[in-house]
């Protein structure tokens, strides 16, 4: 069977826990439970550095605003991840052109990367911490059961994947607004520090209700 599914279920798990892939993967691999692993991502060094990047994310990624930074900088990790372990997937199986599987497993990761960045941004527009813990909870799950469940059924997980990145799409139409909103908020603590640090500080008469 074509490794197609395995690829595309792996780019969109990327996107949102690059790290939860390579240490599932190569857990997998070296346990024995698959042989469509290869050995690079079965490396002790690797393991250990995908374990303490997957712990660092499990913390920066449930406190708000800090989650926003931390995907900005993975805005080009996620994809690239998502490419690599895509191609190393294609060359252990040879059933599929490493550069064809680098290009699905990528555009997949940056895509459901968007998703997960923009869901953050809606989120963050309201002050309780509770619901980032939960959503990011629920995104290690949903990873780590997608990837476990793509080493035995990797067609229906890949559905799975197709159907939840669907999803992801459509709800960020939805919370078009609340991004809107986020941004608009984030570009005028920018404004306002640009002027703090120009020694102006912010208008005084918008504070009290001047110019009323």
């Amino acid at each position: 069977m074509s490794v197609l599914p395995l690829v595309f279920t792996s780019g969109w798990a990327s996107g949102i826990n690059a790290y939860a892939v390579v240490l599932l993967l190569g857990v997998f691999g070296a346990t024995g439970l698959t042989d469509e692993v290869p050995e690079a991502l079965q490396r002790t060094d690797v393991l250990i550095a995908a374990g303490v990047l997957f712990l660092c994310e499990a913390v920066a990624d449930k406190i708000p605003y800090v989650d926003n930074v931390w995907d900005a900088l993975h805005t080009v990790i996620r994809p690239v991840a998502g490419a690599v372990v895509a191609a190393l997937l294609a060359g252990e199986s040879g059933s599929l052109p490493e550069l064809a599987a680098g290009a699905v497993g990528g555009t997949t990761a940056l895509m459901s990367h968007l998703v997960k960045a923009g869901t953050r941004m809606a989120v963050n527009t309201s002050p309780e911490p509770f619901s980032n813990i939960a959503l990011s909870t629920g995104e290690d799950l949903a990873v780590a059961g997608v990837i476990t469940f793509a080493i035995f059924h990797p067609v229906a997980a890949a559905v799975i994947a197709a159907v939840l990145l669907a999803l992801g799409v459509w709800l960020l139409v939805v919370l078009a607004s609340r991004i809107r909103r986020f941004l608009r908020r984030r570009a005028q603590r920018r404004e306002e520090r640009r002027l703090a640090a120009a020694g102006g500080g912010p208008p005084a008469d918008r504070s009290v209700g001047g110019g009323r």
